[in-house]
């Protein structure tokens, strides 16, 4: 099949071209390259580099190129810039949506697969573990950006019989993932290469769900014309982990023996959060097999080898 990714050139959407590539499959790439990077880019893709936000240019590549299946990765996603700069990060990940799925409309594309976050769109849990039901009531401009698009993909269903999943990511880590994006993992692993005593906003305890790229990307790959009666899934290792606890998982991996600095908490992130991947299991097959130890063995080596 030819597959576009827009995000291609980044963390997540690099690894998942990697895999439709070795699936046989056509790839196209649209990234601008604001925070991915061209050396991410498989050699056997075609590569645009364009914005979401020029409608003109999008309506070209999609004319051009006719893919049939759509994976749209391509967003702002650092929760901290959407809370300095939230009008950046509403133009980015809805107005940016919204110049997607019009392509896909004007090129007569049938199916676009979204992802989304699975914690900053609920804001502080009623219960754990997060199932896709739980009500949402997100914190910061970022968890409202990504889920208000999730409301523009399921509208274009309905109105243009465009068929689509939406996948709410858990914390994601691994190879490619930047330090400048100050996701916990690469960031800790940045200031530890550094010799830099790594700094634990508030007291450590507050949890995430930890799910390593290349089980992600492989299930994506997995997914290109997977159909399922729900739409909207979890992705994620269903395993509640704390700050403090991957910090020690880093320290045993890269024998870093100092203890990190506790500093104040930043408003707007969500305390504690495990998800419910019962559903995408149930009807989706997903099976996720990397241990965080193993994982952050994997990425400390690709740094180091980088």
């Amino acid at each position: 099949m030819k597959v576009l990714v827009t995000g291609g050139a980044g963390f997540i959407g690099s690894n998942l071209v990697d895999k439709l590539i070795d699936r046989g499959h056509l790839v196209v790439v649209i990234d601008n390259l604001s925070a991915g990077k061209r050396e991410n880019i498989n050699e056997n893709a075609k590569f645009y580099a364009a914005d979401m936000l020029d409608t003109d240019r999008l309506n070209e590549i999609f004319s051009l190129e006719k893919p049939e299946v759509v994976y749209h990765l391509a967003a702002q996603t650092m929760l901290r810039k959407s809370i300095e700069d939230p009008i950046c990060d509403a133009k980015t990940n809805i107005l940016g949506t919204i110049s997607i799925l019009e392509a896909c409309r004007m090129n007569d594309i049938k199916r676009i697969i979204y992802t989304s976050t699975g914690g900053a769109r609920v804001g502080e849990p009623d219960y754990l573990p997060v199932d896709e039901k739980h009500p949402l009531r997100p914190s910061s401009p970022y968890g409202i950006s990504k889920h208000s698009a999730e409301h523009y993909v399921e509208a274009y269903c309905g109105l243009y019989e465009l068929d689509y999943l939406i996948f709410c990511f858990g914390n994601v880590y691994g190879p490619r993932d930047p330090p400048e994006c100050k996701r916990l993992v690469p960031f800790f692993m940045d200031m530890i290469q550094k010799n830099n005593v790594p700094k634990i906003f508030g007291d450590g305890t507050n949890t995430r769900d930890y799910i390593y790229v290349m089980d992600l990307a492989n299930f994506m790959a997995e997914c290109i014309d997977k159909s399922s009666s729900s739409k909207l899934f979890h992705l994620a290792n269903g395993k509640e982990i704390s700050v403090n606890e991957v910090y020690e998982v880093l320290k045993k991996v890269t024998g870093f023996e100092k203890d990190a600095e506790k500093i104040s908490e930043v408003k707007g992130e969500v305390k504690k959060i495990v998800l419910d991947i019962s559903l995408a299991q149930k009807e989706l097959g997903w099976n996720p097999t990397t241990e965080l130890e193993e994982g952050i063995k994997n990425t400390w080596s690709w740094l180091n080898n980088k």
